[in-house]
């Protein structure tokens, strides 16, 4: 039986947690529709939880992270897919308490695969990866809600659905603002294209202030989502797809009935998947941020321990792509 490598993450006898690379068999990853051989992953936040002992994310260990991987089906038993085809899987179980894609082969449901498009390689599929589809989400909800202008106003704008959300407007041809508590990294966001960068919001009680924007993307919850929820422009919306900064939110009825402001949850790991492959062809096409390679480190798989502790420090920017194979 074939051997391959993986990240095995073990929960030691003090409580905490190791990474290592491990040799593995085939016959030990779980039966499903496809056999997919890995060429490309990326690391998410959700991976970094994961990977340092998470159970609000991983429930049981010994465990391999990995909420995205973009590979080469190599068997298959679902007439939906062939031997060859290039395929992206980001969400459902994957990663979380299924196997993941921190490792050289994964095997998924057929429904868990989407056919990679035309006008995408695999590794740009990773550079995109779950951010990059929670963004599109979180974008389409905003024009479906009939945004046509800016400013938008995109929170946790040095990660990965921050960067991407900021990169599709841009595309769009919407104006966007960032927010950053990162001071050093203006350069960074103004190279993606955003109009003026925001530290801070004004610390006040007042349930509604001067409307400044038409949109939100918010991903980190919290005060961050308060303030923005008052600063929205009469019948524009904000879509939300994180709680970085915290899972609770104190607000009031005054910005949903007084402006008609429309909130929308995202998640990206359950969606429907016509609206998944719908998203994928246009970030492939239309969508396609330009230039997606100057927002992208490439690991090995060797490398990835010291950007997991990176980015639980919260010191990552951009997206951080790993190559498997």
């Amino acid at each position: 039986m074939e051997k391959f490598n993986k990240i095995v993450v073990k929960e030691l006898e003090d409580g905490s947690f190791s990474q290592t690379i491990e040799e593995a068999s085939i016959d030990s990853l779980p039966d499903n529709d496809l056999l997919i051989k890995v060429h490309f992953s990326s690391l998410n936040f959700k991976d970094a939880l994961s990977a340092s002992g998470n159970k609000g994310v991983t429930k049981k260990y010994p465990h391999t992270p990995g909420i995205d991987a973009a590979g080469i089906v190599v068997q298959s038993s679902s007439t939906d897919f062939k031997e060859g085809d290039e395929v992206i899987v980001t969400g459902y179980d994957l990663g979380m308490n299924t196997s993941g894609g921190f490792s050289e082969y994964i095997s998924v449901p057929a429904y868990w695969a989407i056919p990679v498009p035309s006008g995408i390689s695999l590794k740009e599929s990773m550079i995109l990866g779950t951010a990059g589809l929670t963004a599109a989400m979180c974008v389409d909800k905003l024009l479906h809600n009939g945004l046509t202008q800016g400013p938008v106003i995109v929170s946790g704008a040095t990660g990965g659905v921050g960067t991407l959300a900021l990169m599709i407007l841009d595309k769009l041809g919407v104006e966007t603002m960032a927010f950053s508590r990162k001071e050093s990294a203006v350069g960074f966001l103004k190279g993606l294209g955003t109009s003026e960068v925001i530290h801070s919001f004004e610390n006040t009680d007042r349930p509604l202030l001067k409307p400044i924007f038409t949109a939100a993307i918010d991903t980190v919850g919290g005060t961050i989502l308060e303030n923005i929820l008052k600063l929205i422009k009469p019948n524009g919306a904000v879509s939300i797809c994180g709680m970085a900064l915290s899972p609770a939110l104190n607000t009031t009825v005054f910005p949903f009935i007084l402006r008609g402001l429309s909130l929308f949850g995202i998640d990206s790991a359950e969606a429907d998947y016509k609206w998944r492959k719908d998203l994928w062809q246009k970030l492939s096409n239309e969508w396609k941020p330009n230039n997606l390679e100057a927002i992208q480190k490439t690991v090995e798989l060797s490398e990835l321990g010291k950007e997991i502790e990176k980015m639980l420090r919260g010191n990552q920017m951009g997206r951080i792509v790993v190559k498997i194979s």
